[in-house]
C-alpha cells in the first residue's frame, strides 16, 4: 500500500518562501493603518493613530518619503548642513556684537579678511 506524504506547514515544496515574500513586499510596499480609541462613558480618553509603511528605500523615495535624508541623527549630509547653518548664524551674531562694541565710526581691528581693518592694511601695504 502506497502512502503519500502531504507537505507540512514548514515544508517549502512548491510554495513561496520567506525571501520571495519579503522581496515582493519591499518591491511593492505595504501600508498598515489603524486607530485605537479608548472611551469611557462617551468621553474620549485616548486616541492612537497607527500608520506603518514597509517598503524599500527606492520605493519610499518614489512615494516621496525621504525624511531620513534630512534627519541629522541618520544622515551625515543633514548633519553637515545643520552645522553649516549653525555656523552662519553664529558668525552673524559675532558680527552684530562686534558692531555694537566697537566705537562709533571705527571698524573692529581684528585683521580678518573681509573687514575694513584688513582692507586698510592691504591698501597701506601696497
Amino acid at each position: 500500500m502506497a502512502t503519500g506524504r502531504h507537505p507540512g506547514p514548514y515544508d517549502s515544496g512548491g510554495g513561496t518562501d520567506l525571501a520571495d515574500i519579503l522581496e515582493r513586499v519591499l518591491d511593492k510596499g505595504i501600508v498598515i493603518a489603524g486607530d485605537i480609541r479608548i472611551n469611557l462613558l462617551d468621553i474620549e480618553l485616548l486616541t492612537i493613530k497607527l500608520r506603518l509603511i514597509v517598503a524599500s528605500v527606492d520605493k519610499a523615495k518614489e512615494m516621496g518619503i525621504d525624511w531620513w535624508e534630512h534627519d541629522p541623527g541618520l544622515s551625515s549630509g543633514a548633519r553637515s548642513r545643520e552645522l553649516e547653518q549653525r555656523n552662519a548664524e553664529l558668525e552673524g551674531r559675532v558680527a552684530e556684537l562686534q558692531a555694537l562694541t566697537s566705537p562709533a565710526g571705527q571698524e573692529p581691528a581684528d585683521g580678518r579678511p573681509g573687514t575694513a581693518a584688513h582692507d586698510r592694511r592691504e591698501r597701506d601695504a601696497s
